[in-house]
C-alpha cells in the first residue's frame, strides 16, 4: 500500500513497485531541484526493479544517464529497503530510516537521500553538479521504456 497524498508527495508502496517492475518494462528517472541555486537536473537508470516483500524489496538498478552530475544512486543497488522499524541498511549501530527521516534503499546512510526529511539534512544527491548537494525537490518517475 502506499502513503502521502496522490496529487503530491507520494510513495506508490513497495508491492506495488516490485509488481511492476518485475518485468523490467520501465525506466527510472529523478527529478532533482538544488538548494538555493534552484537550478534543476534529472537522472535517469534504464534498470530499476524492486524485489518481492520475501527478499525485503531489495534494489536492482543500473543503466545511469543524466545531467546530475554523479550516479549517486547505484551505490544502492542491491540494497534491501529500510524503515523505522526494519532496519536493513549496512550499519549495524545506526537505523538510516530513522536518523534520516524516511524510509529507503539506505546502504550507509550516503550518496542519495532523496526521500528522507530536510530537517536531518540527509535530503541530498551526492555529487550534484554546482557544488550544493542538498535539494529543494526530489521527484521519482516510472517511464515506459
Amino acid at each position: 500500500m502506499g502513503f502521502g497524498d496522490p496529487s503530491g508527495n507520494y510513495w506508490l508502496g513497495n508491492d506495488l513497485l516490485s509488481e511492476l517492475t518485475a518485468d523490467n518494462r520501465y525506466k527510472l528517472k529523478f527529478d532533482l531541484q538544488q538548494n538555493g541555486t534552484g537550478n534543476r537536473y534529472y537522472a535517469e537508470y534504464s534498470t530499476f526493479r524492486v524485489s518481492s516483500e520475501a527478499y525485503y524489496y531489495k534494489l536492482e538498478v543500473g543503466g545511469f544517464s543524466g545531467n546530475a552530475g554523479h550516479d549517486a544512486f547505484s551505490y544502492q543497488n542491491g540494497q534491501k529497503f529500510s524503515t523505522f522499524d526494519r532496519d536493513n541498511d549496512s550499519l549495524p549501530s545506526l537505523n538510516c530510516a530513522v536518523s534520516r527521516g524516511g524510509g529507503f534503499w539506505h546502504k550507509d546512510c550516503a550518496s542519495s537521500g532523496v526521500n528522507s526529511a530536510r530537517s536531518t539534512g540527509g535530503f541530498y544527491w551526492h555529487g550534484l553538479l554546482g557544488g550544493e548537494r542538498q535539494l529543494q525537490l526530489s521527484q521519482m518517475w516510472l517511464e515506459c521504456k
